[in-house]
């Protein structure tokens, strides 16, 4: 192991920093200023230090988040504390694209360009943006923007999310975000819910999404701070974030210019057309329920699965789980019985649960809905399922880029664990089991479970190679259930109804209810839940599509065309699969006749050109001549595009044959169905 530590010091913020996650360091070999005499006599970390590599992600996070970028001095401080080689956490450091290894400003502003938001003129707030702050990347004003793939807002599309650098709230949890100068501070106690002020609001006055709040004064942060330290009088810039969904060059400005006075998000609820209709299952408490309420969730139902699960026993969950038809959500369908079944029958302890929140493939993003507005249902599945496979330990891993979520989620599970649902003993069962968020730092290929535990371990989230399966050697070697969100709470039906009844909803290969995530032209976008065999139409009805479609997308990027006369499309695994089609995660993307297809195609292949994590060759450099191939014919038709199209076949099914996972392998679906099904060059 090389430690070759380099001769740039840590600054004393980005020494806080770290230190704030680690705890001081105990000797000079983990980085103390002072080295004593028991340093000189042997040395410390070693084994135990490196057993918390795990930790190499969430201390990049701290770093980023409290100075806006990762200096070499930062890197090489976490390093000692983890006796990490520092090459290696570069390594990991430049995977993320939330990450900065080069001197950025404190704020930084993302613009998502991906499908929804270019559907919804997500080029016209880019070309405001230029005018108004100067080209992408370039810094100004302490200020720096740039675009950005799909940031899960795709119901408010175009979006952008803002985020401020700076100290936490409160150094032991996660971040939140400050009132504006003058104004209050949101502060989160036991079921309260917080909301802007309205003198906070550049746009006027706003109710928040989430209620009433309760609130604190809080000192004005200073326009800027002198070189070498801060005045004793200032307040520290504190860490924020801001969404503005849907985005105009203006309103961004107003955000960039102060995070903490952008006006609060709208319910989650406002993502949910259905809301509070009757026969609701996956959905039914969203707008209902107040989020932030352990009391209020317990009333419509709460927890009463986990009873039963108590009741069932381990063995019976899973059984249930397997006669319920239960498959996975996230696109491969796999019997989520099955792998609970793997998982729990194999000898070595220890098990652990993780549940998949890094829901990045474009147009998705159901699951940040669900989880922000009914978190509890997220902590009390992950509690049943970890029972079920015997895992007394569950990491929920979330996409960076869901502030909202990661504060309720955080509020829940610290409410859950005060009450006794999670813990030591929960509810008197002698069944021990707690939960640990850890934070995607924006890499679509960690979707993809093996290199999802590797990000968690601390390493870069390139995919394993298979086998061993997860349910052998996943998390740190150790078996492991990994399931999505949206297949964790469909377990809360199945135990509140019994197997039987779920397994009746749907068909026989595809049963129980859907979420499906519409987006793009169509009336009222958002979160629908609908059964297994519905068909296409019939979700494009109560959406609002118009009668000018030119196509629609299903599952996202890594899915595949249809055309607007294939309406009657069953929405089922197998019905999509007949159909020459996916289902995938659930995406339905409308383009009407005034989005420019071939522009979208190349808006595809850079989004896999930009995401490929590199490992494999067919896809590495697969995904960069399909961005290449589609460029050159973007404007072109016919005989003129034939040559390129050619080549795009030749490399996609080398891609799709030889990729080591998914992503290569379905990197040319979309753009194949374009050409086959919509034919879009001729």
């Amino acid at each position: 192991m090389d430690l070759h530590f380099g001769d740039s010091k840590p600054t004393d913020e980005e020494r806080a920093a770290v230190d704030s996650l680690l705890g001081l360091p105990t000797s000079a070999w983990e980085g103390a200023d002072d080295r004593t005499d028991s340093d000189l006599r042997w040395a410390r970390g070693g084994r135990e230090a490196r057993e918390r590599r795990d930790l190499l992600l969430p201390g990049l996070h701290a770093i980023n988040d409290r100075i806006g970028w990762i200096s070499e001095g930062a890197l090489d401080y976490l390093c000692r504390r983890l006796t990490v080689p520092p090459a290696e956490a570069y390594g990991v450091a430049t995977f993320y694209a939330m990450f900065a290894v080069k001197p950025r400003p404190a704020k930084v502003l993302h613009v998502c360009t991906d499908l929804a938001c270019a559907s919804k003129g997500s080029a016209a707030v880019c070309a405001g943006l230029e005018e108004r702050l100067g080209a992408a990347g370039s810094a100004a004003g302490g200020l720096v923007w740039q675009p950005s793939p799909c940031l899960g807002l795709c119901e408010r599309a175009p979006a952008a999310l803002v985020i401020q650098a700076g100290v936490p709230s409160d150094e032991g949890s996660a971040p939140q975000p400050p009132a504006a100068p003058g104004a209050t501070e949101r502060v989160q106690l036991g079921g309260a819910r917080p909301s802007w002020p309205a003198g906070a609001n550049p746009a006027g006055p706003a109710r928040a999404a989430n209620g009433v709040s309760v609130t604190a004064p809080l000192p004005s942060s200073p326009a800027g701070l002198p070189a070498g330290g801060q005045p004793a009088e200032a307040a520290p810039r504190r860490y924020a974030t801001a969404v503005i969904a849907p985005a105009t060059p203006e309103a961004l400005v107003l955000a960039a210019a102060e995070p903490a006075a952008a006006p609060a998000e709208p319910a989650a609820a406002l993502a949910v057309p259905q809301a509070g209709q009757p026969g609701l299952s996956l959905l039914s408490r969203v707008g209902v329920v107040d989020p932030y309420s352990l009391d209020d969730y317990r009333a419509h139902d709460g927890y009463r699965a986990l009873r039963r699960a108590f009741d069932l026993g381990p063995a019976g969950v899973i059984r249930e789980v397997t006669d319920a038809g239960l498959v996975g959500r996230g696109g491969a369908a796999f019997p989520t019985g099955r792998k609970w079944q793997a998982t729990a029958s194999q000898p070595v302890r220890q098990h652990y649960l993780v549940c998949n929140a890094d829901e990045s493939e474009p147009g998705t993003f159901k699951d940040r809905v669900v989880m922000e507005g009914d978190p509890y249902a997220l902590i009390e599945s992950m509690t049943i399922a970890g029972y079920a496979v015997g895992a007394d330990r569950g990491y929920l891993y979330l996409r960076g880029e869901y502030p909202r979520a990661l504060r309720l989620l955080q509020h829940a599970i610290d409410q859950a664990r005060a009450r006794g649902f999670l813990g030591d003993d929960i509810l008197g069962q002698g069944y021990a089991f707690d939960i640990e968020i850890r934070r995607g730092a924006g890499a679509y290929i960690c979707g993809e479970e093996t290199a999802l535990f590797n990000s968690i371990e601390g390493y870069r989230g390139e995919p394993r190679s298979k086998p061993p399966f997860p349910v052998e050697s996943g998390l740190f070697g150790k078996p492991t259930a990994e399931n999505n969100v949206e297949t964790l709470i469909n377990v809360l039906p199945i135990l509140n109804r019994g197997a039987a009844a779920y397994a009746a909803i749907g068909t026989g290969q595809s049963t129980g209810p859907k979420l499906f995530c519409v987006s793009g032209n169509v009336g009222k976008p958002g979160i629908y839940e609908l059964p297994f065999g519905a068909t296409l139409g019939e979700l494009l009805e109560l959406a609002e599509a118009p009668d000018t479609m030119r196509a629609i997308l299903l599952g996202g990027a890594a899915g595949g065309f249809v055309r607007p006369d294939e309406l009657d499309i069953p929405l089922t695994f197998e019905g999509t699969r007949a159909a020459g089609t996916t289902l995938g995660s659930g995406v339905v993307l409308v383009l009407d006749d005034t989005v420019p297809l071939p522009k979208m195609l190349v808006r595809v292949a850079e989004f896999f050109r930009d995401e490929s994590c590199g490992q494999c060759v067919p896809c590495r450099v697969g995904t960069v001549r399909q961005e290449e191939a589609l460029h050159r014919i973007v404007d072109k038709t016919g005989e003129d595009a034939a040559e390129d199209i050619a080549l795009l076949r030749e490399v996609g099914a080398a891609m799709k044959d030889a990729s080591i996972c998914g992503l290569g392998q379905t990197a040319w679906s979309a753009v194949e169905s374009a050409i086959d099904r919509l034919g879009a060059y001729k």
